[in-house]
């Protein structure tokens, strides 16, 4: 049976499986849904019109959608979704989304959520992330499945980073990070691939040696962006272990709407 703590305030409306767990002094408003085994510690607000899926944990102290810090918002019914298995950290907030997007923010499944990580409104974050402690996103971010975001890196509104990229410490990011690419220093730029995360998530080594030609094609080449791109789609044809993920990076690249880090 759901166990919510006496001092929990959990609306009457709201939808809760009956394997939910709601720690002390949390907060539960009436438009919000809990999926199974999902585990809320004290003194987390949930509020807004919020979606959460199975299994997930939820550390002390998190706000999870709160409407967006955006002057725009006018009081709509914007969402935010959260998925199955993800675990959420001390102090994170989660923001609904807004109408001049898609009206939602989204949280994927699996992902590793650490402490003080901000997702603004309209995000949208894959599933097999992980956030180190103060990754703070704003509005209209898009993250793909896989990427990691280290300690303190901070996102521009509107750009995307791409499935198996890896953002590094402190970074300040204001324009797009390709798949499978490693982006750090001061300035931000691409330092290679995101080797060690490949092999660790099984990419072969053929898989791995196509991805490092198409990457060098992209920034080793001395070619322009539409040069490399057309020179990417004859390498696909080229290299048919690769081929899948050369196909994500080039269709990466025809959606970069801010560039993307050189």
């Amino acid at each position: 049976m759901t166990v919510i703590h006496p001092s929990a305030i959990v609306d009457p409306k709201a939808v809760l499986d009956d394997s939910v767990h709601v720690g002390p002094y949390s907060i539960i408003g009436p438009d919000v849904t809990i999926g199974a085994g999902t585990r809320v510690g004290p003194h987390v607000v949930i509020e807004g019109h919020t979606t959460i899926g199975r299994d997930n944990v939820f550390y002390q102290f998190s706000s999870l959608g709160a409407p967006p810090q955006d002057k725009k918002y006018k009081g709509e019914p914007t969402r935010l979704e959260i998925g199955d298995r993800n675990t959420v950290r001390e102090f994170c907030t989660f923001n609904t989304g807004t109408v001049q997007d898609a009206g939602v923010t989204r949280l994927g499944n699996d992902n590793w959520i650490l402490a003080y990580v901000h997702l603004a409104h309209d995000c949208q974050v894959g599933s097999h992330t992980i956030f180190s402690n103060n990754a703070t996103l704003a509005g209209h971010v898009h993250v793909g499945d896989h990427a990691i975001l280290s300690g303190f890196a901070a996102v521009h509104q509107f750009c995307k980073i791409g499935a198996h990229a890896f953002v590094g410490m402190n970074a300040s990011l204001s324009q797009d990070v390709p798949p499978f690419v490693l982006a750090g220093g001061t300035p931000i730029a691409a330092r290679g691939i995101n080797v060690e995360g490949l092999k660790r998530r099984g990419f072969s080594p053929e898989e791995i040696q196509g991805i490092r030609n198409a990457y060098k094609l992209v920034y080793k080449s001395g070619l322009t962006l539409e040069e490399a791109k057309a020179a990417l789609a004859r390498e696909e044809g080229d290299d048919p272990v690769a081929a899948p993920h050369i196909r994500a990076l080039r269709t990466f690249l025809d959606g970069a709407s801010r560039g993307i880090v050189r």
